[in-house]
């Protein structure tokens, strides 16, 4: 196969799902950062979530949040129409279990036997929620920790983490799948419940066959070997999906590849080496998760797809057979020339014949621009307040 046809395939089933909340104001700790096109509601968010699959042909669905997008009461069919409407599935549904005051101390693994309970109803709610969308994964990011030395039991702590997240996975539809992501620190300092890929690994294996784990790649301490991790999972069958963004020092929610693009195309250049091995292909999940507070939120979303697309197809035109052979024989400059020459490689070329063989236009950013929809977004929400419930 030429790399061409190489990239061609690879991008064909190469799908990634945008959030919800990169389309609202966001903002820092200290603060919201508003910007006029922001959209308010649900019917604005499908909109411009709409705007990046049109001209990328890579974003079909949409993650929703739960209080934020499907607050009690909402009739099912409302979201549905939505999508029909703006020609973007729901995806992934996100619980909430950080916003309200009771998660102070935490959620399912919070001290209070009440607390506990409210976390476990909210995630059987939105297990209902992804079975009456259609929506196959849940994904699970928890807040829960301590800031002090002595002031939480952690086994105690683990234990009822785990409880919780197996009476969740027995309300899952034979299909559905729960996505355990972690995070080495923030909002907790001192502990957090779920800090590491390993932890959440044995959470996953305690809550059942249908729990995998989510990889978040700006939730890692500077200089993690992120795709190390993801060929462990990987071997173990437990890797479940992404979330996309990149980081200079902590957090996230800068543009995927901004700061280390070589860093993404290492990950996915593991996977695709996984799938040439196996001959299987991976169920993995690719999901954005940024809330831009600088940049426009619709063209951000643009170019972390594109970028996206143009790290996957470079992954995809490696030469695994000729990098196992050097790996075999111990050849190191041969191996990690390999990956520099598929890395160097212009792929963009193949990517404006991919998008011209489907319909699209060859400049994703500049096909968006050009149809004049941020201007007009922005005339018809300017003005407006601010919508509540989102990060910041």
């Amino acid at each position: 196969m030429t790399p061409d046809a190489c990239v061609a395939a690879a991008l064909d089933n190469f799908h990634i799902e945008l959030p919800s909340w990169g389309f609202a104001d966001t903002g820092t700790r200290f603060g919201k950062f508003l910007q006029a096109a922001a959209a308010r509601t649900l019917e604005e968010k499908f909109a411009d979530a709409g705007q990046v699959h049109a001209v990328t042909g890579c974003c079909p669905t949409l993650a929703l949040h739960v209080l934020w997008d499907v607050p009690a009461g909402t009739p099912p069919a409302v979201v549905q129409g939505l999508a029909q409407r703006y020609g973007v599935r729901p995806g992934s549904i996100n619980p909430n279990l950080f916003q309200d005051q009771i998660y102070k101390h935490g959620s399912l693994a919070n001290e209070r036997a009440e607390v506990r309970q409210a976390a476990l109803d909210h995630l059987l709610d939105s297990v209902r929620i992804a079975t009456d969308l259609g929506a196959r994964d849940l994904s699970l990011w928890f807040a829960d920790g301590s800031n002090y030395p002595g002031t939480a039991n952690l086994r105690a702590r683990r234990a009822w983490m785990q409880a919780g997240l197996q009476q969740m996975h027995r309300a899952l539809a034979p299909t559905q799948r729960m996505l355990i992501e972690y995070k080495p620190f923030e909002p907790a300092f001192y502990h957090t419940e779920i800090a590491d890929w390993g932890m959440a690994l044995l959470l996953a294996r305690g809550a059942g066959a249908q729990a995998r784990v989510l990889v978040d790649t700006g939730h890692h301490y500077a200089g993690q070997n992120i795709e190390q991790i993801v060929a462990w999972l990987l071997s173990e069958n437990m890797l479940g999906g992404f979330h996309f963004n990149d980081r200079r020092y902590a957090d996230d929610d800068l543009t995927l590849g901004s700061i280390d693009p070589y860093q993404v195309f290492r990950i996915f250049t593991e996977i695709r080496c996984y799938e040439w091995e196996t001959g299987s292909v991976a169920d993995i999940a690719y999901m954005v998760d940024q809330s831009h507070n600088l940049k426009g939120k619709i063209e951000a979303m643009i170019q972390t797809a594109m970028t996206a697309q143009e790290l996957f197809a470079k992954a995809a035109i490696v030469d695994f057979a000729t990098l196992l052979q050097a790996q075999r024989e111990q050849r190191l400059v041969d191996a990690e020339n390999v990956l520099k020459d598929a890395f160097s490689t212009d792929v963009r070329p193949a990517l404006r014949a991919w998008r011209r063989g489907r319909g699209l236009q060859e400049d994703p950013l500049a096909a968006f621009r050009a149809g004049g929809y941020l201007e007009r977004i922005t005339l018809e929400r300017a003005g407006r307040a601010p919508s509540g419930g989102s990060y910041a």
